[in-house]
């Protein structure tokens, strides 16, 4: 997996606890080894892990090694990103993007919610 740092993984497992039961937001990048934009999202992803720590957790998902959780939540395209609040998936993204607008799109989904 294109593992991002400073990024937790989560498996079919622990997302149960770790992106359902979190105090936080968190986002939910559904990611594999095998796809070169899941590649790219890498330092993004890792930037917004410590800039958005306050706010959001940020999280990554094997496909391949949690097939459960990726049928689950329908995700058929890598990356997708998947906001989660509550316990309920409140945004979805399918596609690499810029930081900005990333950003962007999740504050959108941060101001939803609130």
């Amino acid at each position: 997996m294109s593992k991002a740092a400073g990024v937790a993984e989560v498996t079919d497992a622990d997302f149960e606890a770790e992106v359902i039961g979190a105090d936080l937001p968190v986002l939910v990048e559904f990611t594999a080894d095998w796809c070169p934009p899941c590649r790219q999202m890498a330092p993004v992803l890792s930037a917004l892990a410590v800039e958005e720590a306050e706010r959001l957790k940020v999280v990554q998902l094997d496909v391949d090694a949690s097939p459960e959780t990726t049928h689950a939540y329908k995700v058929l395209s890598m990356p997708t990103f998947m906001l989660f609040r509550g316990g309920e998936p409140v945004k979805a993204m399918v596609g690499a993007r810029p930081k900005r607008r990333l950003l962007e799109e999740l504050a959108e989904g941060l101001a939803e919610a609130r």
